[in-house]
């Protein structure tokens, strides 16, 4: 009798101390892959994929996209007739864009009139292996919303909005709530990223839809990242010059819980310093190269 307890007794804690092991190796397997998710870095395509296609066009975002980045990042203009259209500048000259004349401001022309400027004919000369597509035309925001339905990437969008020249966007207030008003159109609320220079239309997304992720873009401004979240409408993401980035920012920024998205980074060099910092994404001309090589850096 005492050795039938015996056994059992033996028997009981082994088996506890199985199921103890078991639940252990599933908590740290668990764990890992939680902080391995966590600590990759994200692949923003900047203006799509510049270094390959025509910017802020449908063929470079069409490209970004097959190549698998997490975010699309572009920037937005509004025309005379109040459609937002996809421009990183707010006037249309070569060798971005050409057409009927030598230059002219997106905002004191009408959707048809800047349709008929070319924006893939002529090759970036900073970017020699950018593909030309001739006949391309300004996309609006509702021609890259169309994409959504492609894949689960995010939208990172800029209001390209200047203080001192007011006669190029709408107010703050207004370019925000124009935007706005087509991302629930779309129901897009959970992939927008709105970042901007011009703080001013962060805040006022902020109080139109605390929803929506802000992302404050600096370039000159040197100061501690969350000091700048604070000011840009309290935003979740700060996107610097990459070379703005040190080690000691970023830990900063992640204990704050904010995010650090640098831009615009281009070479093996300045991502390696990059993942060094360990930001979260990083923004580049040519994110297939840099898909590849995180990949390859694992």
């Amino acid at each position: 009798m005492k050795e039938r307890e015996r056994e059992r007794r033996e028997y009981t804690g082994a088996m506890a101390w199985r199921i103890a092991l078991v639940l252990w190796m599933l908590t740290a397997f668990s764990t890992d892959s939680y902080a391995s998710e966590n600590s990759r870095i994200l692949v923003h395509g900047h203006r799509g994929a510049r270094a390959r296609r025509p910017e802020n066009t449908l063929p470079a975002f069409e490209y970004a996209i097959a190549q698998g980045v997490d975010a699309l990042e572009m920037d937005m203009a509004v025309t005379k007739d109040n459609v937002i259209v996809i421009s990183h500048d707010p006037i249309l000259e070569p060798p971005v864009c050409t057409g009927p004349q030598k230059s002219a401001v997106i905002h004191q022309l009408t959707l048809a009139e800047v349709r008929q400027w070319d924006c893939g004919a002529v090759q970036n000369p900073r970017f020699p292996t950018q593909q030309t597509v001739p006949g391309t035309r300004m996309p609006t925001l509702d021609e890259v919303f169309r994409l959504a339905p492609r894949g689960s990437f995010d939208y990172n969008i800029e209001t390209k909005s200047f203080p001192d020249k007011p006669e190029y966007t709408p107010p703050p207030e207004e370019f925000a709530r124009m935007v706005l008003q087509k991302i629930r159109q779309y129901k897009l609320e959970k992939r927008i990223i709105l970042q901007s220079f011009d703080f001013r239309t962060l805040v006022a997304m902020r109080k139109l839809a605390p929803e929506i992720r802000l992302s404050a873009l600096v370039e000159n401004d040197a100061r501690d990242f969350v000091a700048i979240a604070a000011e840009a409408g309290k935003a979740e993401i700060v996107s610097p010059d990459f070379h703005l980035v040190t080690p000691q920012k970023v830990e900063a920024a992640h204990r704050a819980g904010l995010q650090v998205v640098p831009w615009t980074a281009d070479t093996p060099a300045d991502w390696d310093m990059l993942i060094q910092a360990k930001v979260d994404a990083i923004i580049s001309d040519d994110p297939a190269e840099l898909i590849g090589y995180l990949k390859l850096k694992n």
